[in-house]
């Protein structure tokens, strides 16, 4: 019998920054990154110590330059996904109220897409399954 050593656990908090029209904002990995080029929700790791809604107003702060509180934030879903180096969880917020225009700042692109659409943007394992589940959502 096989001897399975669990992967640890990373915890990641993500937003569906939603605009007033109604479109998603999804991000791009910068280059030179791990799955580099990709789109995602922005967000990223719970650090320790952290809430994952204080983690993601965090990394929408240093990722984006926006902010936006507690409050503003409404869990909508979660995926669970297994990679080489961890399992990672992945715990999705809606937001529809920040302050600033978003703007990445690690070298990607952002994108405000329709919830139909967001299927034709290439995107990581771990962020597929939630597609539907914020289509349904919206």
């Amino acid at each position: 019998m096989p001897s399975h050593t669990p992967k640890p656990h990373l915890f990641v908090s993500a937003a569906a920054l939603i605009d007033s029209d109604g479109r998603v904002l999804l991000a791009q990995r910068p280059p030179g990154k791990i799955m580099g080029g990709l789109w995602e929700f922005p967000g990223g790791k719970v650090e320790c110590g952290e809430t994952p809604e204080s983690a993601l107003i965090r990394e929408l702060n240093e990722e984006l330059a926006i902010n936006t509180q507690t409050a503003c934030l409404a869990p909508i879903a979660f995926a669970s996904h297994a990679y080489e180096q961890n399992h990672l969880i992945l715990l999705l917020y809606a937001c529809r109220q920040w302050q600033g225009t978003p703007r990445h700042q690690e070298g990607g692109s952002i994108a405000w897409v329709r919830p139909q659409n967001l299927r034709s943007y290439k995107m990581p394992p771990a962020d597929l399954p939630l597609i539907a589940m914020l289509q349904d959502w919206l």
